[in-house]
């Protein structure tokens, strides 16, 4: 997965500065490149209320040069402050639109490998509930979206959290976890849920005996499972120790449970929902844990072609 080109929005808020931190840090110790984007906000559409006449040509050319003049002046104090951190910026670019689907274009025009927000919104919405830009940009982007949530000044001081589940997409979110905890140090977690209530019939005539049974067997046999993944993720992935984690319940709750118990500096998951959860649509699982985590969390979606698999 890395090295790759790291695109990080940003726009001035504390938010979106511990995510530029996050980000110069990400690029330096994976060899990535990083660009930086800034979106402003969007021209008044002339005649989007019934009856209001149409703007003035001359006002609307004035008003998105003003817009797009103002873009680029915010986006320069943003580079100065990431570069006196130290951060090599090999890139930056300035738009005007609606921000997530501005930041998931450019995504796709220069290739991105992953992409770093802030959690609270960019430009001008300051009180937008967790989930306006960066949830949407999570549920569209083609590449993997570094979320980040706050927690730890340095995200990598802590320890690194993989839930797996047997998908591809959560195999490619233990290659992301294996890769950044090798570059950074961090130590690495990998966790299973397993949802025991798939085994405990409801009451009534048609219980059947030995179920115990057999939810003792699932248990044993997960437990086994996520030993083993946590195995292949350290002879794979050139990390000196992986610590496997079994947990019983709702794979949100648990991982995120799970996180602040081990005051984990980031949390890496596949996109399509842990634990089982084979059709679950994109937004369950990942949502959540975007939503209500301890620390930033990495979404992780797709496969690498040519490429073979750490665990999952």
């Amino acid at each position: 997965m890395f090295p790759t080109t790291i695109l990080l929005a940003v726009d001035g808020s504390p938010d979106s500065n511990r995510a530029a931190r996050m980000a110069t840090r990400l690029s330096k110790a994976l060899d990535s490149e990083l660009r930086v984007v800034l979106v402003g906000g969007r021209v008044p559409a002339s005649g989007t209320v019934p009856g209001d006449p149409p703007l003035d040509a001359d006002f609307e050319s004035w008003a998105r040069e003003s817009l797009e003049r103002g873009t680029r002046e915010r986006l320069e104090e943003q580079l100065e402050t990431i570069r006196a951190e130290g951060g090599e910026i090999s890139g930056f670019h300035s738009r005007i639109g609606r921000p997530d689907a501005e930041i998931v274009r450019l995504a796709e025009e220069i290739g991105a490998g992953l992409l770093v927000v802030g959690s609270r919104g960019f430009g001008q919405l300051k009180r937008a509930v967790m989930g306006s830009v960066s949830r949407s940009v999570v549920r569209h982007a083609h590449c993997p979206v570094l979320v980040d949530r706050g927690g730890s000044a340095d995200p990598f001081s802590g320890e690194i959290l993989v839930g797996v589940d047997g998908s591809r997409d959560a195999s490619e979110a233990a290659r992301a976890g294996v890769e950044i905890s090798a570059a950074t140090g961090a130590g690495l977690h990998v966790v299973y849920v397993i949802d025991l209530e798939a085994y405990r019939p409801y009451p009534g005539p048609e219980t059947w005996d030995g179920w115990q049974a057999d939810q003792e067997r699932a248990t044993r046999v997960a437990r086994s499972w996520v030993e083993g993944q946590a195995e292949r993720m350290r002879i794979g992935g050139g990390v000196k120790t992986v610590q496997a984690h079994l947990a019983f319940g709702d794979p949100d709750r648990e991982i995120t449970r799970l996180a602040g118990e081990l005051g984990a500096g980031l949390v890496v998951a596949g996109s399509r929902g842990l634990g089982g959860v084979r059709r679950m649509l994109l937004g369950s699982v990942s949502d959540s844990l975007v939503e209500h985590s301890p620390c930033p969390v990495m979404v992780v979606r797709g496969s690498v072609p040519g490429r073979k698999d750490v665990g999952g």
